[in-house]
This record gives C-alpha cells, structure tokens and sequence, in this order.
C-alpha cells in the first residue's frame, strides 16, 4: 500500500473536471452507477458497476450505513417591510422553539428581522449564533417541521443546477431519521436487490445516524489545511449498532463504511481498540493525511469535490498516491461525479 504521506497544501487536493462530468441528476436504476474499485495492498484499479459490490465483500463483513433523512430544510419568503426576497435554510433545532439555521442576506437579515412566509407563517431572527448562522422562531399553528413539506424545498448542492423530478430522488432508499440538510450521498447506489445480495452471502448491516449540515460543502480557504476548522454534526448510535460492530471487531470482522459521515462517525467513537459505545454527540473531527484510523477498514464513497475535506479524508483513507490516480482515472473514463455521480469502493 502507497505511504500516508502528510500532505498539507490545499494545491495538493487539486485536480480537472470538465463540468460534463458533474452529475445533474440520479440513474434511474440506481445499482447500475459505475464503480471504481481501488485495492490498497496492491495498488490495483478495477472499473465495475455497483450492483457487483457483494463480489467484492467478504462473507462475516459488518457493511454500515447512515440513516438519516433530509428534511426540505430551504425555506423562501419575503423580508416584511421589503420587496427583497430572503432564504432560510435550517439546520437543527436549539430547543422547542429556535432554530439554528443560515440565511440569505446576511447583511439584511440582523436580530429583528422578519421574513414572511405563505400561509402566514413569519420567521423571526431572535439573534447571532456562531460563525454565520442565526438563530430563528417561527410564528405558526404548528411546530414548523410539520409544515416543512408544503413550506420547504430539498436543499440540494450548489453544483445541482436544477430541482429534483421528486424529493425522493435525494434519499437513500433506507433513509429514515429526519434531521438532515443533505443527503449522505454514497448510499445513494444501494437497492433492495443488493441488500438482497449481501444478506445472501452473509454479509452483515447496520446503521448510525449523522444528520449532515450543509457545512459539508463549505471550501477550505486556508492554503496549510491544518488551520481549516471543521464544522460540527450531530450523531446517534443506538445500543444495538453499538453492540453489532464491537462484536464485529472483536471477532475480527472487517467494518466497511457507506460514506465519510459513517467513516468520520465511526472514527470520533472509536476506542483505542476499536470499540463502539451507544452515544449521540457532536463531532467536529477532520481526518487528513496522517490521520489513524481505528475501525473503518473498507469505504465506499462518491467522488469528492477538488480541495475539499471529503477528498482530504479519502487521500487519508487510501493513501494519497493511489487515490489521485485512482481519480484522474475516472475524469479519464468518463465517471459521473458528485451527489447524483458514480463510486468508489476501497478495500
């Protein structure tokens, strides 16, 4: 396997992809997304198509996968007293009645603020919170998640130029915890016919939950990438998941990872000995080159932005040599990239 070099410059995250190559929409079979395979030991590159990804599990591996769900967190309305229009993207709730959240203007949108929404609805800015963000109340009938689905729109990325055809579409088909403001998008690829496969052939799954923040697309823009400051997510795993990757573990099972929020979930709980805990947090954990790792010994994962944390935590993983070859390969190949793109398995 290629040394884990510490790699430290933002420029060494850097590479070309023609804008074709950004996926604009899912399959409309979803286990037939094409899937790079990287070997680690032998530094080997094989290009199958995802519904083949038992062929490449071994029969006693735990396959763990995040469950959450995202909620139409993106909410559009008018700045009261003005013609400007506002945007409110929520992201978790602070108690029963603020939101955190982030808002479009900024300069605009101070405490005292108050954005109208149809049906009477008002959002009122209560006050700062860290960084960029606000904290929000609503004035409603009701608490405002269960008008999200007539109020809300499916917060995609900024590099999906269009609507999904349906909301479901920027679901995993497994996706249950509401709570997210984007999707964990590795899971995208699975089906009921590949949960099939796995079971058949004795292949374990479990689930953690990590609600992701849109703060996943934030760009690094320190050039030393130790001085980036990682955002923060909310996690949970359950007694039950707990107890189903210690047994794992111990009986020397490999614990493959559906994703960066599984791998960075699974890393922040980790024990010394690779142990889990049932736990709910916050985890701010940013792994680069040179990072250890302590449970997660497979990945499968999309293709990553250039300079971003989730293409640093995938050279960490991979090491830094195979996985740029492994990616200008796929630019080469044609891969689809991004949320609705193709994979990565790395074993």
């Amino acid at each position: 396997m290629g040394a884990i070099v510490n790699k430290c410059r933002l420029s060494d995250y850097d590479y070309n992809l023609p804008e074709k190559l950004i996926a604009q929409k899912p399959l409309e079979i979803r286990d037939q997304s094409r899937m790079l395979v990287l070997k680690r030991a032998e530094e080997q590159i094989d290009h199958r198509v995802f519904s083949e990804l038992p062929v490449f599990l071994k029969q006693g591996d735990l396959v763990v996968l995040n469950n959450t769900r995202v909620i139409p967190a993106r909410l559009l309305g008018r700045i009261a007293g003005k013609t400007a229009q506002a945007e409110i993207l929520l992201l978790h709730k602070q108690n029963d009645a603020k939101w955190v959240a982030m808002v479009k203007p900024g300069r605009k949108l101070k405490p005292g603020a108050r954005v109208l929404f149809e049906g009477a609805v008002e959002a009122l800015v209560e006050d700062y919170y860290k960084e960029e963000l606000r904290l929000i109340s609503f004035s409603a009938d009701r608490p405002i998640e269960e008008l999200l689905p007539k109020l809300g729109k499916v917060p995609l990325p900024p590099y999906i130029k269009k609507e999904v055809d349906y909301p479901e579409q920027y679901q995993t088909i497994y996706a249950e915890k509401a709570g997210s403001a984007a999707a964990p998008t590795a899971g995208f690829h699975f089906t009921d016919e590949v949960f099939k496969a796995l079971e058949a052939k004795g292949i374990e799954t479990a689930y953690i939950t990590l609600h992701i923040g849109p703060g996943t697309f934030q760009p690094v823009k320190t050039e030393d990438i130790r001085e980036h400051k990682m955002h923060s997510e909310f996690y949970r795993i359950d007694n039950n998941t707990a107890e189903t990757i210690s047994k794992a573990r111990k009986e020397r099972r490999r614990v493959v990872a559906v994703g960066t929020t599984v791998c960075r979930v699974l890393e922040t709980v980790a024990s010394e000995a690779g142990l889990v805990k049932a736990q709910d947090g916050w985890t701010d954990l940013y792994i680069y080159p040179g990072f250890k790792f302590r449970l997660v010994e497979a990945m499968l994962t999309n293709f990553h932005l250039p300079r971003s944390t989730l293409l640093m935590l995938i050279n960490a993983f991979g090491g830094y040599d195979p996985v740029m070859r492994a990616y200008h390969e796929a630019v080469e190949k044609q891969y689809r990239f991004y949320s609705f793109g193709d994979c990565m398995l790395i074993i």
